[in-house]
């Protein structure tokens, strides 16, 4: 099954559990129940390194919309660019297994916000991703986080982003999209 159509069964069943009440608070953990397919594995029979980031968008869009982020960002035409994301791989899940992804904002810092997904089987940790995201504007522009906490709210509780994180945020950027970056070898 190709990643949209799976895309589209996880935003018409977060929309189906915020109708049922099942909302999440921003700071809350998102699951998602998935089964690895014959299409997400690589010539050595488990899940392909690539399709762990697809699959983990999953696990955003249900984040997103459950916890009221998605309209909101809709109706004030903002949306969010991945701008850097890692990746750590413990086990690899093989063909048919179920797994979880889990999935929850970790804190912000002055350009961005942060999210960490993991790939979980009866609850041991198999890969974990960290993003970086930045909230644009249709019409152009970046959405201040002001802006952003105040037409959503500042969770209180929302955990600190980690020292390595702002570390590893810092030292994988790339030069903003105006400036120079052209593509030398040592």
């Amino acid at each position: 099954m190709n990643v949209i159509w799976r895309t589209l069964l996880v935003i018409w069943q977060a929309r189906r559990r915020v109708r049922r009440g099942e909302n999440l608070e921003p700071t809350a953990v998102g699951r998602v129940r998935l089964t690895t397919l014959p299409t997400d594995l690589d010539i050595l029979r488990h899940m392909n390194n690539g399709r762990y980031l697809s699959l983990f968008d999953l696990g955003r869009w249900d984040l997103l919309i459950r916890t009221g982020l998605f309209d909101a960002m809709k109706d004030r035409g903002w949306y969010a660019v991945v701008s850097s994301e890692t990746v750590t791989f413990r086990k690899s899940l093989e063909l048919w297994q179920r797994f979880d992804i889990e999935s929850r904002f970790t804190g912000h810092d002055d350009k961005a916000l942060f999210m960490e997904h993991r790939a979980v089987v009866d609850g041991e940790v198999y890969a974990r991703v960290i993003v970086r995201a930045r909230m644009l504007r249709r019409s152009g522009g970046t959405v201040p986080h002001d802006e952003l906490f105040g037409a959503l709210g500042r969770p209180d509780s929302l955990p600190g982003v980690d020292d390595w994180i702002h570390d590893w945020a810092g030292a994988s950027a790339l030069p903003p999209t105006k400036a120079p970056a052209p593509s030398l070898w040592d």
